[in-house]
């Protein structure tokens, strides 16, 4: 079977590093999808408009080796314990296939683009090839009591995140809210906790440079 993508994802994240380690984490992260030209046809999206939240399959696309291990190191439990990649989500696995639950903000009909899909919470990078989208179908997909393995044993603690005035005069109001939710969930890697070192998190055009010490992120720097 060959797949071939139907549209391309597009957000504030050119690179992997900052994006939210599962969809929905940041309700208010938008981001949008643009079909390819044989797909920018409305009928493609008839009725879609009348579901909540989608389902897209996509590619880890920044990931181009082949997976090598049955096990993984997720970083949720800081890169130390090994799990069965089908155990994780991780995007280091035999198919680099990503599924994501995302909510539908609205569709825009254009004419360059054809029907233009706004959503919310993704957590996929510019440019990501998208190969599928399903409606979300609540009596079907919702298993609000479900066991969730190890994630059940983690707490999700988040940061205070302080957000200098200088940073209005780069962002929106609206982009600043989704670049603070965004902080709150701590973008480092999980083994470096060093309060002196400036961390970088390219974020909508711009390069965010910030610090965290004692569960406090604070931005420092924006570089354009």
């Amino acid at each position: 079977m060959k797949l071939t993508p139907i549209a391309h994802f597009h957000s504030p994240f050119p690179t992997k590093f900052g994006i939210p380690k599962q969809s929905g984490l940041v309700a208010d992260l938008r981001g949008e999808i643009v079909f390819e030209l044989n797909f920018r046809n409305a009928d493609f999206v008839r009725g879609l408009d009348e579901f909540d939240y989608l389902w897209l399959i996509w590619e880890f696309s920044a990931n181009r080796h082949a997976a090598a291990s049955p096990v993984v190191r997720p970083p949720v439990l800081g890169g130390n314990e090994k799990i069965g990649v089908f155990a994780t989500r991780s995007p280091f696995r035999p198919n680099p296939l990503g599924l994501s639950a995302v909510r539908l903000e609205s569709i825009e009909m254009t004419d360059a683009r054809g029907p233009v899909i706004h959503v919310l919470g993704a957590d996929l990078m510019d440019g990501t090839p998208i190969f599928d989208i399903k409606p979300y179908i609540a009596y079907a997909d919702s298993h609000p009591d479900a066991r969730s393995g190890f994630v059940d044993r983690r707490s999700w603690p988040k940061l205070a995140v302080v957000v200098p005035d200088f940073v209005e005069k780069h962002f929106e109001k609206a982009e600043i809210e989704m670049l603070r939710q965004t902080l709150s969930l701590d973008p480092r890697p999980h083994y470096q906790n060093d309060p002196q070192k400036v961390y970088g998190m390219p974020f909508a055009g711009r390069d965010v440079r910030f610090r965290v010490a004692d569960g406090v992120l604070t931005i420092v720097e924006i570089k354009v």
